[in-house]
């Protein structure tokens, strides 16, 4: 069955800045942001969804596990950064339609942290929060079942990618698949279905605008559990997703783009042979003398080959 939710003016408003946002990163060929950004992020990323879990170490702490300089701290907070490490450096890897892949990313985030890392629940649970119980989750012997659905209408059902990647983080939240670990493979699981949208989202760190909103994220959840729908959620998450990509836009500097980067777009989009005229296309903007000399950079660097000449020259990719 497909999850409940409504598409309301909201979500089509927040989809529209989204797509705009994504579209101005192709504009500005942002795909990947730069080394120096994408560290950056990932360390944003690991703090934040683990803060929200109640890891106590600093922005600091974790940059420094991730350059594998010693710190000290709680042991068990220091082991949930180094699994989260582990598991983003192979968050590419993971197929994000696989169950299977599903429960190997949880056991590298909660190897040695729960007896039960990679394995679905096999009691009842009960989500606490303030030592009041805010949801009592499906029967542990419901899961299997009800989470093969929801990979089910994740890669089949025809609406859009970035609200289905809301609804599986509300609904797996709701199904409470895990004993523990449940808000940060959400996040994750999240992160992996939108970079099928675009790859700039490995590189996004979202979680950081969960975290500033995180009092808005628990009542999102509880408003969407209590109305039977995950439409708030939607609406939150969408909100945070937007927010993060404008946040990443503005960080990126996108003026000091150069032949290398418009380049590498080019040859990531154009077919095997490709004209100037095709080549100008992608790299929106740019006058033919700068396309003419990237061409002939790309020659210099054995990247591309030539055939034809004058305006008939066509250019081949190499490798």
């Amino acid at each position: 069955m497909k999850p409940p939710y409504e598409i309301t003016n909201k979500i089509l408003f927040l989809y529209g800045q989204i797509t705009e946002a994504l579209g101005l990163c192709r504009s500005l060929l942002l795909l990947k942001p730069e080394a120096r950004l994408r560290k950056q992020n990932r360390i944003k990323t690991i703090h934040s969804s683990l803060a929200i879990e109640g890891n106590t170490l600093n922005i600091e702490h974790v940059t420094a596990l991730i350059e594998k300089t010693r710190v000290i701290g709680p042991k068990k907070d220091i082991l949930e950064v180094q699994n989260a490490i582990k598991a983003y450096d192979q968050l590419s890897e993971y197929d994000p339609f696989s169950i299977n892949d599903f429960l190997k990313a949880h056991k590298v985030l909660m190897e040695g942290l729960v007896g039960s890392s990679g394995q679905f629940r096999r009691k009842q649970v009960g989500i606490l929060r303030e030592s009041e119980v805010q949801h009592v989750a499906p029967s542990h012997s419901m899961v299997p079942i009800l989470m093969n659905g929801l990979f089910d209408y994740t890669k089949k059902d025809p609406d859009i990618d970035i609200i289905k990647s809301c609804v599986f983080h509300y609904e797996m939240e709701f199904i409470h698949p895990f004993e523990d670990g449940n808000g940060r493979m959400g996040r994750f699981w999240q992160t992996r279905l939108l970079m099928q949208v675009n790859p700039i989202f490995e590189y996004v760190p979202i979680e950081e605008a969960i975290k500033n909103n995180q009092e808005m994220y628990y009542k999102s959840l509880a408003d969407a559990d209590n109305s039977g729908k995950s439409t708030v959620f939607i609406e939150f998450m969408l909100e945070a997703i937007n927010q993060t990509l404008r946040n990443t836009i503005d960080e990126s500097n996108p003026g000091t783009i150069d032949y290398k980067k418009r380049a590498d777009s080019a040859l990531a989009q154009l077919n095997e042979w490709f004209d100037r005229k095709e080549y100008m296309k992608i790299n929106k903007g740019i006058s033919s003398a700068t396309a003419s000399r990237d061409l002939k950079q790309l020659l210099d660097d054995g990247r591309i080959e030539a055939s034809g000449s004058g305006r008939m020259t066509r250019y081949k990719k190499i490798g």
